[in-house]
């Protein structure tokens, strides 16, 4: 897997970038990133850091960097109020749902359909 464009420290070896955590040898594919949602699992970050070949001091620094630049996101559960507070409104956490993207070409020639251009 590449780099990410969004680089935002560089070691010898580890990347902090705008996935998490990546190395900078591209012969490894990938195999040792780590993702920012996974940034905070000790169980992960110990076996990556056990890895042999892997330079601990600048895989340390970068996970400091990472662990600055992207916070432990705080876990949302649904809305309680207390009793016994005035106008409390207790409200569900509600996750966004991206719509389903549906295309209209199906059996129609590309030719006749008709074109869009981003207007500047």
């Amino acid at each position: 897997m590449p780099l990410h464009r969004d680089i935002f420290w560089v070691g010898r070896q580890w990347a902090v970038t705008g996935a998490g955590i990546q190395a900078i040898d591209q012969r490894l594919r990938g195999v040792l990133d780590i993702a920012i949602a996974r940034l905070w699992d000790d169980d992960l970050v110990q076996s990556r850091r056990a890895k042999p070949g892997v330079n601990a001091a600048d895989f340390d620094k970068a996970l400091t960097v990472a662990r600055e630049r992207f916070p432990k996101a705080p876990v949302s559960g649904p809305v309680v109020a207390q009793r016994g507070t005035l106008g409390a409104i207790e409200t569900p956490v509600v996750s966004p749902v991206v719509p389903a993207m549906s295309l209209r070409a199906e059996g129609r020639l590309a030719r006749f359909l008709p074109q869009w251009r981003i207007r500047r």
